[in-house]
């Protein structure tokens, strides 16, 4: 592992980032407009939005450990694993997440956490039989990457908008509406309904593009702290092997949380990456092997 090492940028990944957001940002605006003038107050929004915020940035990464069911490990229980996190947050002069397993044969790892210092980095059973140390190093530094990053904050906040449209068109179908009365408040609530439809299909889109681009730069940043591209590149191959042969059932009851995990345990869309929360297997190697290839030239300059 190379010594001062830190996640490094890549200034063409992160002006998609800046970008993407953005646009996601432009989009919000209007639809928080729409609102606002269907509400006839910015109050109610205010205090809606900012609410159902709060519980969201404050609950999700718990949430999302419990669903995954791990627990935390202490050194004397991991003294490999923790080694391996102590050795690889020193190198990227990162505060120590909380380290847990989760007792699942699926080969997979996930981080959680609305700050680095409230991070959590994460592993099944399942990774740490399949992988070799220095595999698994390379797993550890990619989690550790969407720490550094910031990236569950990032993803939360910014999915938080697309996530209230998606509740309003829900009840919308779920209630029908409400009531057809033909009174002052019916075309708002229509206009509400389909401008909340229209945000939440374009902010979908837009969404798993950052999260791509983010799964890229995490990427990035674990080959650029460990020096070894190959690595992970050769985790991924494991992982995604393990993955095919877990039990579909066993798949199914992910859900959700497959977002969180270095690979989504869910088969391909028919539509492709463009559905996808992480880039394909093909461009995610290819970029790797880019990588090795820049780090070569470096070590040799």
């Amino acid at each position: 592992m190379p010594r001062g090492a830190s996640f490094g940028k890549d200034p063409g990944l992160q002006a998609r980032m800046v970008a993407t957001l953005f646009a996601l940002g432009l989009l919000y605006v209007v639809f928080a407009a729409v609102l606002i003038a269907a509400l006839r107050s910015a109050g109610p929004v205010i205090v809606i939005c900012g609410g159902l915020l709060l519980f969201q940035f404050f609950t999700a990464d718990k949430l999302a450990l419990r669903s995954m069911h791990a627990h935390e490990v202490t050194p004397e229980q991991a003294p490999e694993l923790h080694a391996l996190v102590d050795r690889l947050c020193l190198q990227a002069d990162l505060p120590k997440p909380k380290v847990a397993i989760a007792d699942d044969p699926m080969p997979n790892a996930f981080a959680i956490g609305r700050s680095r210092k409230s991070a959590t980095v994460a592993v099944t059973t399942g990774l740490l039989e399949l992988l070799s140390p220095a595999e698994l190093e390379g797993v550890l530094a990619h989690e550790l990457a969407h720490i550094a990053h910031r990236d569950v904050a990032v993803m939360t906040l910014a999915s938080f908008f697309a996530s209230l449209a998606a509740l309003i068109v829900q009840n919308a179908i779920w209630f029908g509406g409400g009531s057809r009365d033909e009174d002052d408040n019916g075309p708002g609530l229509l206009a509400v309904i389909a401008v909340s439809a229209l945000v939440y299909a374009i902010s979908f889109f837009l969404l798993r593009a950052l999260s791509r681009y983010r799964e890229y730069a995490a990427d990035r940043g674990a080959a650029v702290v460990t020096g070894r591209p190959s690595a992970l590149s050769s985790a991924l191959l494991k992982i995604s092997e393990g993955i095919r042969h877990t039990p579909q059932q066993d798949l199914r009851e992910v859900g959700a949380a497959s977002a969180f995990y270095i690979l989504p345990p869910r088969a391909k869309s028919a539509m492709g990456e463009l559905f996808s929360t992480h880039p394909s297997m093909e461009k995610r190697i290819a970029a790797l092997q880019q990588i090795e290839g820049q780090l070569q030239l470096g070590r040799t300059a």
